[in-house]
């Protein structure tokens, strides 16, 4: 077995790496940029090692740097992660030159599969049903055009070395052709260094199950079980679970076995998934391999128990495969929910700054229940504009499908973070959602459910009394300790009222609360109560409590009257008056925001790519006004409405914060 191994990562799947690494006494050896000097990675490994400055294309993804890194260490072997240079085979045959094992599969193997066009080819050779389209090179943008109106619209416009969404784009005409070609083309280069692109049918209402597969060098290969990856923004994964909750026993085995074809026809050795789009009717095409460890694995590893990273670590060690096809089962349910650094609000656009506060929900691991956090971040770090968003992945275990989900509401309400915009709102917000939770979701999920964006949750009023009770006990407790810390009267309690008005989300509720030393009973008007018992105390910003016997968990920050309180995807305002404050507040005039409907407003740090008009142009809905480049994205901002430019207040080249003006409109 190897002593040192180096990880030619960084973020999550590098901390993730080193965790199996240090469990079989491996020492390790991280690589950073200048973004990365005090990131997690680097202060797990055992060692770590300078490659350069923070844009990846002048360091992860320069082969000699993180090769003299491997000299500069004495690594024995090198686990790539994902992205960067796991599927370049480049890469692999330097190390190899080297005297360097890496922890993947063989080059052929990289070659034959990782690249999207021959592994296409290849799949059809082995008659695995593919999805028609055209797998040649595609120059030009009149090409793309053309080749998309053989294969019919719509179609998908993606890089041949692409994944994780990047270089990816749907087409819908000849316009959406044109400008995707070009994105997509714009992204593959800087994100894997490879511009090539092909074109392939969209498939409308589809599901992504993808198989994952483990060989080792003596021909020994097995399949894992499915995962299911549906819920997808930008052709990128949000959530994941393993099992599907469509796919049948007979189904499963089939796109097992030909997953299993497929990597042996290629001489596969390591751990890989096999990616396939299923339609309505459990027929599947296969759509790409990844010659690497996928994002999603952990959901494997929790309804298997198999350490897939140890796996690969092994066989690149020159072992057998110590499991056989039989050993393989599905033990309960998993979910994965991806925490990114994008702010829902905004239309998932990317955030950056630094993570004030970060309180992942305890991991554990019982025989009913697991939570699990994959993560590269800590709190007092920062996340950077130079790599991919994400900030953790947060795994929930259970027996049942319903009870991981049930775990999985509970641990996102608990997840606290604060300092950058972040999805986890809208995270709770799926997994309340009627076709999530039935598991009748496709990969058109958020665009049919959200197809104005996310802009929060509406909670039910059964929640919101519960949420009411709630707060009603928690203000009531500060209400104590106020008069208290005063020391107006030596009796404190009798000096809080009993009768308060809690308003939250345009409700109104008339509360009275009955306390004693195990908790409070609020009693609504009309006569329901609801029993709330909680150790909250004033100061604390998460709050455990029962209500009438159920759990429920609520990050709570002040405000002036209140609390805002979030639950489930809801961000709430919650004021707390006495019956007069109330009556008096409703004479309040209600303060208005600022009218921003005459500018285009940067809603991200980045850079800006390229400025799409001129002053006194007349621009139509739809149409783009400028591209604005954040963590290896291009993002088309366009215009609302019908309008004239009048001002422009940013050139091709520019960095700006958000909310910066671009330009504005007569």
């Amino acid at each position: 077995m190897f002593k040192k191994i180096l990880i030619a990562n960084r973020g999550e799947i590098a901390c993730r790496v080193i965790k199996s690494a240090q469990k079989m006494g491996i020492k390790t050896v991280a690589i950073y940029a200048d973004a990365d000097r005090n990131a997690l990675h680097v202060k797990m490994a055992d060692e770590a090692v300078h490659i350069g400055p923070s844009p990846a294309n002048q360091s992860y993804i320069v082969i000699e740097k993180v090769m003299e890194a491997i000299r500069q260490t004495g690594a024995e072997a090198v686990h790539p992660g994902y992205g960067f240079l796991s599927e370049n085979p480049k890469f692999a045959e330097a190390l190899k030159a080297e005297g360097v094992v890496f922890i993947g599969p063989p080059v052929g193997a990289i070659e034959a599969m990782g690249d999207k066009i021959t592994s296409k080819k290849l799949a059809m050779e082995a008659n695995v049903t593919t999805v028609p389209g055209f797998m040649g090179l595609i120059e030009d943008a009149d090409e793309a055009v053309k080749i998309s109106n053989e294969v019919g619209y719509p179609v998908m416009i993606k890089a041949s070395a692409g994944g994780g969404g990047k270089g990816m784009r749907v087409a819908w005409n000849d316009a959406e052709a044109r400008e995707g070609f070009q994105s997509s083309k714009n992204e593959a280069a800087n994100a894997f260094g490879d511009d090539r692109i092909f074109i392939e049918k969209f498939i409308t209402q589809p599901r992504h199950i993808e198989i994952q597969v483990l060989a080792d060098s003596f021909g020994n290969t097995i399949y894992l079980n499915e995962r299911e990856c549906s819920i997808q923004r930008r052709q990128q994964k949000v959530i994941e679970e393993a099992p599907s909750p469509f796919l049948t026993p007979e189904t499963r085995k089939a796109m097992g076995e030909e997953a299993v074809a497929l990597a042996k026809a290629v001489d596969y050795a390591s751990a890989g998934t096999v990616e396939f789009i299923v339609d309505g009717d459990s027929n599947f095409f296969f759509l790409e391999m990844n010659t690497r460890l996928q994002v999603e694995h952990p959901v494997t590893e929790l309804i298997t128990g198999i350490d897939l990273v140890e796996q690969m670590i092994r066989v690149a060690a020159g072992e057998k495969l110590s499991i056989a096809q039989e050993d393989v089962g599905i033990n309960g349910w998993s979910i994965e929910s991806r925490l990114y650094a994008e702010d829902p609000y905004r239309n998932f656009l990317p955030s950056i700054g630094r993570l004030t506060r970060y309180r992942p929900p305890v991991e554990v691991a019982t025989d009913t229940l697991a939570v699990r956090n994959d993560t590269g971040v800590y709190e007092g770090g920062e996340i950077s504009m130079y790599y991919d968003p994400m900030i953790a992945k947060l795994c929930t275990w259970a027996p049942t499908r319903d009870a991981a989900i049930e775990a999985m509401r509970t641990a996102l309400d608990g997840f606290e973070l604060e300092g950058i915009g972040h999805n986890l709102p809208f995270l709770s917000a799926v997994m309340d959602h009627e076709k999530f939770t039935s598991g009748e979701m496709t990969t058109a999920f958020i665009e049919e459910e959200f197809p104005d964006g996310f802009q929060g949750v509406e909670l039910p009023e059964a929640f919101l009394q519960r949420i009411a009770a709630s707060v009603a006990a928690m203000h009531r407790v500060a209400e104590i300790r106020r008069t208290r810390v005063s020391g107006r009267m030596d009796n404190h309690e009798r000096h809080v009222g009993r009768d308060w008005v809690v308003t939250l989300q345009g409700q109104r509720f008339e509360v009275r609360i009955d306390a004693d030393r195990a908790g409070s009973t609020v009693r609504f008007d009309g006569g329901h109560a609801l029993r709330v018992a909680s150790d909250w105390t004033p100061g604390d910003q998460l709050a455990t409590l029962d209500v009438d016997g159920s759990p429920l968990v609520l990050k709570v920050g002040k405000i002036s009257g209140g609390f805002r309180i979030r639950a489930r995807g809801a961000d709430l305002k919650v004021h707390v008056r006495t019956p007069r404050q109330a009556e008096l507040a409703q004479l309040m005039p209600e303060k208005l925001p600022p009218d921003t409907s005459r500018l285009l407003l940067c809603p991200m740090p980045g850079l800006i790519v390229k400025i799409d008009v001129a002053e006194g142009d007349e621009v139509q809905e739809g149409q783009a006004l400028c591209t604005v480049e954040a963590m290896k994205m291009e993002n088309i901002l366009r215009a609302e409405k019908t309008a004239v430019v009048g001002k422009i207040n940013a050139v091709a080249g520019d960095n700006l914060a958000v909310d910066d003006v671009i330009m504005e409109f007569e």
